[in-house]
């Protein structure tokens, strides 16, 4: 029975799109790779209750957190049904406990790296190919490290940008509704730009230097910095960059940045074409060193 019930517990969370530890022990918080993420990540959790009827399962990064049952012939009794809410909650406690300890640890391991780095340098191979400035860029070994914050201005993470491209962000740290300052801290700004990418950001503050331009990291990010930032700023011009992921199933640049702008009450930004420009294109950076024909992979 038990064995059933650890496969039926297995396939639900697959079927939330993550892929559960080969080997599921009951009454344990198991940590494996999120939605989409690498084999490295331990974004996605779970917990099979001790009697293997029932469980949680989410993921960190995607504010994912579900309740399970086993299916079986007769219905769950009120204790039954009492007994298996106070699991979940408790499971799902001591999963947040596991989560903010593990984000407590990267802010501080964030802080000792940040402090250590030395400004980026204007020639770094990154920013030569993006055609952009260095702005609030460090240098942590050979990539460039950028500063992950939430609106408070406190230090969560970082984002490290190697000399071919490759983007990683500091295991563990929080990045949901937290974002890259890319230029202007003024308060007195009347516009706010969020987009995705570090190196988009920096294109569209060197395109509106009076404007205050946030990197929200990701597309699936969006929507949470624009609704913190029209909380902080509820008076401002509040305008969405998003990418034009043209070539990928359901385009998520331009839908999510949508969902933010709609939520908001934003402006929505999406790059206009150039005839005769390569689809593969998708964000600001990309239109703006093509028009200036010098566009790079």
């Amino acid at each position: 029975m038990m064995l059933n019930t650890v496969s039926q517990f297995s396939d639900a969370i697959k079927a939330s799109g993550l892929e559960p530890p080969t080997i599921i022990k009951p009454g344990k918080i198991h940590r494996f790779p999120g939605i989409g993420k690498q084999q490295s990540n331990r974004s996605g959790w779970c917990m099979l209750f001790d009697d293997g009827m029932g469980g949680c399962y989410g993921d960190w990064a995607s504010d994912l957190s579900e309740n399970w049952q086993a299916k079986r012939n007769k219905s769950f009794s009120h204790a039954e049904r009492s007994a298996f809410t106070h699991l979940a909650n408790e499971s799902k406690t001591q999963a947040e406990v596991i989560r903010k300890a593990k984000h407590v640890d990267a802010a501080n391991r964030a802080s000792a790296i940040w402090n250590g780095a030395s400004p980026a340098p204007g020639d770094h191979p990154y920013l030569m190919r993006k055609g952009i400035k260095m702005h609030n860029a460090r240098l942590h070994k050979d990539s460039l490290v950028l500063p992950v914050v939430d609106f408070s201005g406190m230090l969560s993470s970082l984002q490290f940008i190697g000399q071919d491209g490759n983007k990683l962000l500091l295991p563990g740290g929080r990045k949901q509704g937290c974002f890259i300052p890319i230029k202007n801290d003024a308060s007195d700004s009347a516009r706010v730009i969020i987009c995705e990418g570090w190196a988009t950001g920096c294109t569209l503050a060197e395109d509106d230097p009076a404007s205050r331009v946030l990197a929200a990291i990701d597309a699936g990010n969006l929507k949470q910095v624009a609704v913190a930032a029209r909380s902080k700023w509820p008076s401002v011009e509040l305008v969405i960059a998003g990418d034009d992921d043209r070539l990928t199933a359901g385009n998520p640049g331009v839908t999510k940045a949508r969902a933010a702008a709609i939520t908001t009450g934003a402006l929505l930004a999406i790059p206009h074409w150039p005839v005769g420009s390569p689809e593969t294109l998708t964000d600001f950076n990309d239109l703006a060193l093509w028009i200036k024909g010098g566009l790079r992979g």
